[in-house]
């Protein structure tokens, strides 16, 4: 955050003859290599790793896939439970900006109601969702509701105040972040790898590497946090289509 730090960093690597650093973030992550590269040459390239998959410039960061199979694992084993007691379950997942987890897990899993951080939400019309659900003989609910929203107790309070079905929330928390990679989670950071040292290779620095309809791309590092973050209304309406 600061020239002194920056320069001491700059003196490691020169001590070490290390002439290329690839970092591993988001946001901030990038910003700083952009001021390393800058205020004293060092040449960076940047992988995007997080796992609210919240940069705009590329479809996924690593950390994401792995993530919502965590979620996808958990929810899977609440439906058991909720369908033989016909609850609904509340599950909190993280994002607080970006409802990607909610949203990619929530359709994975068969979730009848998703709630993000991006869409306005109406407990009424939640409520309503529910009854429909039990009119056309579901038994039991799963509503994956985004941290940035509010957390599971908080929503299942309010919920249960407007309803009498049985709600029971459950928090997944930390664990998302951990835990064996995916497949697809190791095939993205071995090609963005590939991609970074590649390009560190021809002397190429401040740029980050990402994928973008399939392909592996680089841009420049502040273009591409400089970029706003879209959510996908087209999947979010795909749940709405086929949840009920």
């Amino acid at each position: 955050m600061t020239l002194e730090g920056q320069k001491k960093a700059a003196d490691t690597l020169e001590a070490y003859g290390i002439t290329g650093v690839v970092v591993i973030g988001g946001d901030g992550t990038f910003r700083g290599a952009k001021d390393l590269s800058d205020n004293f040459g060092v040449k960076c390239m940047g992988i995007p790793g997080t796992i609210d998959n919240d940069l705009a410039y590329t479809d996924y960061t690593i950390g994401f896939d792995t993530a919502v199979n965590t979620v996808l694992s958990a929810i899977n084993s609440l439906r058991d439970t909720m369908q033989s007691h016909d609850r609904v379950s509340l599950v909190e997942v993280m994002g607080r900006h970006c409802g990607d987890i909610a949203l990619y897990s929530g359709i994975a899993s068969g979730a009848e109601i998703i709630v993000v951080p991006e869409i306005k939400f109406d407990m009424d019309d939640i409520v309503g969702r529910i009854n429909r659900s039990r009119a056309n003989g579901k038994h039991s609910n799963i509503i994956v509701v985004a941290e940035g929203v509010m957390g599971a107790d908080q929503f299942a309070k309010q919920l249960q105040e407007v309803t009498t079905y049985s709600v029971r929330p459950t928090c997944i928390g930390h664990v998302q972040r951990g835990g064996s990679p995916s497949m697809a989670d190791r095939m993205l950071a071995a090609q963005f790898g590939n991609k970074a040292v590649r390009l560190l290779n021809e002397g190429i620095g401040n740029r980050v590497v990402g994928i973008r309809d399939n392909k592996i791309i680089d841009m420049d590092i502040i273009e591409a946090v400089s970029m706003k973050k879209t959510f996908n209304h087209e999947l979010y309406e795909t749940l709405q289509m086929i949840s009920m």
